[in-house]
């Protein structure tokens, strides 16, 4: 054990000489209340600490000591429905210990050491098992079931493998490696260091959709699983609502959800709302398949990067087990200013705008972890991992560091507005400046699982709306008369697209969620009208005439089909083919 003595506080940094044999990132426990920290620098044998807790009433010449490994999370079932601090103590817990402010030194484990969980075998002694591989099975909650896997660094032959009730930490399978008479215990709990990302034995091409039953999303921005994306936006443009929507409605069987720095009334109110909330695909309460992570903007500034460690960690032991899983993180903006208020104390050379230089690696380095793969085992089953940072740079200005240094990794940009959030526009994504990369990989899935023509209805949509914002600016030089009837349809056109189809009430209980079958089909309502009305015109319709329709009141009400009635679509199809085809014999005549 290394024990050595405070010999500097500064805020969150706390420095200690004696510490030879220190390694970094090691986990310490700080002054006489034990307050965790971790290991950020070494210099000879003082180490600068970065703590997780408060400091105040810390003083010189008080205790450290090394636990001589790295910042862990412990796996295993009960994860689901729980609700964590940045470094992983259970806060339910810890309240009933210690009221509803969490007193420093407190600690708590991450898992519950006495209850019992019904443990089925899928292997069987004498099977030569690997690291990855599928022991057996814990019903962790009515939707998941847990898979219990042999560690990714144990493999050998399986001596003995039990069934029944055990605890966490009983041992429900003995396994002897290869070439030694040592018999290794397995029990259901597994340890992972927070930094190191866990192995696979394949990374795929991300080409199935991450859906999210957001519009805007789904059909012009979409997120492959196993994909990348970030959401940048002012203050108050919807980045939480956008998360919460994609936390309660992606079609991710695993949800983990990270409150980095966010404000102590938002995270309430999803701990409040998660648990009422029932999982749109089961109809069982939301939070049984969601782990929570909670630091708000009044906790230690320090933890918050240990805050989005924690979260990927416990997101990728679901991944491995081959599951879909979607990692939303709220906001990578206050960790990247923890790291410059770190960096700042140990007196690092500062990058741009103070943020120190490494910022960009650390930021890829927790992306990066994201992925489509093959999962270990000789199985072989797949997993997918999709992260989702919101960024909330100062004034909603997108040269921001923390932006462009996101956007040099993510694959996916949707660009808040506060300009569109103000109008009641949800979700406030700018359809002009947004893009994702992914497009490309998953048009065969397009094609070939929804629609033939969907990618192709997908760019009319867009180059439609790029058209609008041209004529726009026509329009507000030499006024709107000046444009043909054409294009003032195509503005006509552009309105019921951003109106019936873009915009979405999160609070409706029908419009909150669009499956990507409606979405391809409230969007063939709109370009078949648009292109009835160019035929109408060219025949010598006129464009009040055709703008007057009734069927226009429908398509804008379409929105409002529930999922168990898409048959509607055709008689609308039908309604609009013969109001068209009366509007140009009206017109002819």
């Amino acid at each position: 054990m290394i024990e050595g003595s405070i010999i500097k506080v500064s805020g969150p940094l706390v420095v200690a000489n004696k510490m030879e044999g220190a390694k970094m990132y090691d986990l310490v426990k700080v002054g006489k209340l034990g307050l965790l920290g971790e290991i950020i620098e070494l210099k000879r044998d003082e180490a600068s600490i970065q703590v997780y807790e408060e400091t105040y009433g810390i003083g010189v010449g008080e205790p450290v000591v090394s636990s001589g490994g790295p910042l862990t999370v412990e796996l295993g079932p009960g994860l689901l429905e729980s609700i964590y601090d940045g470094i992983q103590r259970p806060l339910e817990k810890l309240a009933q210990k210690t009221g509803d402010f969490i007193l420093r030194g407190a600690s708590a484990p991450a898992l519950d050491r006495e209850k019992r969980w019904q443990f089925v075998a899928k292997l069987k002694a004498g099977d030569e098992v690997k690291g990855g591989e599928i022991l057996g099975e814990v019903k962790e909650t009515s939707l998941i079931v847990h898979k219990i896997m042999v560690p990714p660094d144990i493999s050998g032959k399986l001596i003995k493998i039990l069934e029944g009730n055990f605890t966490v930490e009983e041992p429900i399978a003995w396994v002897q490696p290869r070439g030694t008479n040592q018999q290794l215990p397995i029990t259901m709990l597994q340890r992972w260091p927070v930094r190191v990302s866990r192995p696979v034995m394949e990374k795929l091409m991300p080409d199935m959709p991450l859906e999210t039953g957001q519009r805007v999303i789904d059909m012009l921005f979409p997120v492959a699983k196993g994909g990348t994306a970030c959401v940048p936006g002012p203050f108050g443009s919807g980045k939480t609502v956008v998360q919460h929507q994609l936390a309660k409605y992606s079609d991710a069987q695993i949800i983990v959800y990270v409150g980095c720095g966010e404000r102590g009334n938002e995270m309430c109110d999803l701990l409040t709302e998660f648990p009422r909330l029932k999982d749109p695909h089961t109809g069982e309460p939301l939070m049984k398949r969601t782990v929570m992570i909670a630091n708000t903007s009044n906790m230690p500034v320090a933890a918050r990067e240990a805050s989005v460690f924690t979260g990927i960690t416990i997101a990728e032991y679901y991944r491995d087990m081959g599951y879909s899983v979607a990692l939303m993180a709220d906001s990578t903006s206050r960790w990247a200013e923890a790291m410059r208020e770190i960096s700042g104390r140990l007196e690092e050379m500062p990058g741009e705008e103070g943020y120190p230089a490494y910022m960009g690696y650390k930021i890829a380095a927790f992306y990066e972890r994201a992925g489509r793969v093959v999962c270990l085992g000789a199985d072989k089953r797949q997993g997918a991992l999709s992260v989702i940072g919101a960024v909330s740079p100062p004034g909603g200005d997108l040269s921001d560091p923390v932006v462009q240094a996101t956007l040099r990794v993510v694959k996916v940009f949707w660009g808040l507005e506060d300009k569109l959030a103000a109008r009641r526009h949800f979700p406030a994504i700018n359809w002009l400046n947004s893009y994702s990369l992914y497009l490309e990989n998953l048009a065969g899935y397009y094609t070939n699982k929804i629609h033939p023509d969907l990618i192709e209805q997908r760019n009319s949509v867009m180059r439609i709306l790029q058209e609008e914002s041209e004529l726009e600016e026509i329009a507000r030089l030499v006024g709107i008369e000046t444009l043909s009837p054409k294009e003032r349809l195509i503005l006509d056109t552009a309105r019921s697209i951003r109106e019936d189809f873009l915009h979405q009430n999160a609070f409706h209980e029908i419009d909150t969620f669009t499956s990507i079958e409606k979405q391809y089909r409230m969007l063939k309502l709109i370009l078949l009208f648009h292109n009835g009305a160019l035929r109408a015109l060219d025949e010598g319709a006129d464009l009040s005439q055709i703008a007057s329709l009734p069927i226009k009141g429908e398509i804008a009400r379409a929105k409002y089909i529930a999922e168990d009635k898409l048959s509607s679509f055709d008689e609308l199809e039908a309604k609009i083919s013969s109001q068209v085809e009366a509007a140009i014999t009206k017109g002819i005549g």
